[in-house]
């Protein structure tokens, strides 16, 4: 009984090793599983938290808003100053002369981008209605504006007059076209969003009961809403180039092709002495009779053989630079 007894204890420590064994294995399978799933668990996790971060420390255009307020992260992601902050594509002088029976605009039809010479056939005479006439210098973007806008409120007077014919219907005089513009550039300026704009406005007055007047209308408008009448006018360059030849030259009672001469004169003088000039120009009129008639773009005659032209600067020498 004694050695029976015996091996019956030696069984059960050998089961209860052998259990205590297999429980210890288990455990550590156990163990290891949860790790790994934990690990699976988490590779997620660390993926979305990674994601966030980048979205969060990138804007558009690279720049880092990390550590930045809330109304700087808004202002970043805020749309672009659609604003012209600064003329790009520009045009020079337009010249414009009062004479005998009528008014006459001119300028040449360059516009540059920056330094360089773009556009050599750009047309800054535009017709706004048959009894008035605008020109401009500056941006040339501006002034396609202006000039959609000046056609819509044209086609609105056509839509709402009184008459389906267009010889009986109450268009805009210049000085009205001219009024308006004033209004318009002090609104832009006062909002600091200019038109970069000097606009020429030409054409004739209107009477008290709607019908063409006889006495021609010259003004100018510029970006911040100044507005004045002359008989001569120029802008840009011009009025330092031309402008002085211009007084020189005037008379109230100057034929039509005195004065398409003088202004011809002053386009081919800007042309020698600013950079920003063409020698491809327009003429533009108004008459009471014919209306608004501006012409093709054509190239004025040049001559370069003047003795300041060929001649070394101060005839000491040099290499003829001026």
């Amino acid at each position: 009984k004694t050695a029976v007894g015996k091996r019956n204890r030696d069984r059960g420590n050998e089961n209860d090793n052998g259990g205590s064994e297999i429980s210890q294995c288990n455990k550590i399978i156990l163990r290891s599983s949860i790790r790994s799933t934990i690990s699976i668990s988490t590779i997620p996790s660390y993926f979305l938290i990674f994601l966030l971060v980048m979205s969060l420390s990138l804007q558009s255009g690279g720049t880092s808003s990390r550590g930045l307020s809330t109304e700087t992260n808004n202002a970043l992601t805020a749309a672009p100053n659609q604003a012209t902050t600064r003329p790009i594509t520009t045009g020079t002088s337009v010249l414009g002369i009062k004479y005998r029976n009528g008014v006459m605009l001119a300028a040449d039809t360059l516009v540059s981008y920056g330094s360089m010479a773009k556009y050599k056939n750009a047309k800054r005479l535009l017709n706004v209605n048959s009894r008035t006439l605008v020109g401009a210098s500056g941006e040339y973007s501006d002034l396609q504006s202006i000039s959609q806008l000046l056609k819509a409120n044209a086609l609105s007077d056509r839509c709402t007059s009184d008459s389906l014919y267009e010889e009986e219907t109450n268009e805009e005089c210049a000085k009205e076209v001219w009024s308006y513009l004033r209004a318009v550039m002090y609104n832009r300026r006062s909002k600091m969003n200019p038109l970069w704009n000097d606009v020429v406005v030409a054409g004739f007055k209107q009477n008290t009961d709607g019908t063409t007047s006889d006495t021609p209308f010259l003004g100018v408008v510029d970006k911040i809403g100044t507005a004045y009448e002359d008989d001569i006018l120029a802008t840009g360059f011009g009025g330092y180039i031309a402008l002085p030849l211009m007084r020189e030259k005037y008379r109230p009672d100057m034929e039509e092709g005195e004065a398409r001469a003088l202004l011809e004169d002053c386009l081919r003088i800007l042309f020698y002495r600013d950079c920003r000039a063409l020698n491809r120009v327009q003429i533009a009129k108004v008459t009471k009779e014919g209306g608004v008639l501006v012409s093709d773009p054509y190239e004025l005659d040049t001559y370069w053989d003047f003795k300041g032209f060929v001649s070394s600067k101060g005839e000491m020498g040099t290499d003829g630079g001026w």
